[in-house]
């Protein structure tokens, strides 16, 4: 199950919780009113050989 954000529409708390892809809203765990799931930036690093840096790159001569 993925980690997704969600926003209370009352108090505005951003919480993480993880959850089903499906799931709209949440009980927000401040006011318990409900938090609805929001967009938001992602982070990833790509480790080990094989990925663009190592092995796709032109090497100058």
């Amino acid at each position: 199950m993925p980690v997704y954000e969600f926003e209370c529409q009352s108090c505005g708390q951003v919480t993480e919780e993880l959850v089903r892809m499906d799931t709209k809203s949440i009980k927000c765990p401040k006011c318990a009113a409900k938090a609805s799931k929001i967009i938001s930036l992602c982070a990833f690093d790509l480790k080990g050989g094989g990925w663009y840096a190592d092995g796709y790159a032109s090497k100058k001569n």
